[in-house]
């Protein structure tokens, strides 16, 4: 005959909450777990420049063929932007609770990425803002903000 062991164990409502500043250069993820606090810098490898040493501006002409670089270039950065975005969506994939913000269009290309392969649940992502450079220290300061508004009210005057 099997024993019944019962166990009782006091459960905390801790979310795993995640904030990313994202642009084509990089991504920086702080995950907030409870007390701990873990900060991720993904660098991306998404090229910016349309112009190669090997790949003249007026593209490529070879007899009565002329072959475009810059079409080439678009597909490699498409790839290469992909490539970073599944790289940053392995990081918020066990997240409770998501923000993006960034200067630019990647932050909405993380977001379209999420919602269109169903990688997230609906209402975990919070916020998509846009947000200039930051530092490290801004970053991190934003996200505590966003999940922990009550921890930073300002002075009365």
């Amino acid at each position: 005959m099997a024993q019944k062991i019962h166990f009782n164990f006091k459960t905390y409502d801790m979310k795993r909450q995640t904030g990313i500043w994202i642009d084509s250069s990089k991504a920086i993820i702080v995950a907030l777990d409870g007390n701990t606090e873990k900060i991720t810098e993904i660098d991306s490898e998404v090229e910016n420049s349309v112009y190669h040493n090997k790949e003249g501006n007026k593209g490529t002409f070879s007899g009565v063929h002329h072959g475009n670089s810059d079409k080439k270039f678009d597909d490699r950065k498409k790839q290469e932007l992909d490539y970073f975005i599944k790289s940053v969506l392995s990081y918020v994939k066990k997240s409770d609770e998501l923000i993006i913000f960034g200067p630019a269009q990647t932050k909405t290309k993380l977001e379209q990425k999420l919602m269109s392969g169903h990688l997230i649940e609906p209402g975990k992502l919070k916020s998509v803002e846009t947000a200039d450079k930051m530092t490290l220290n801004q970053i991190v300061e934003k996200v505590r903000r966003f999940y922990n508004p009550s921890e930073y009210k300002e002075p009365k005057p």
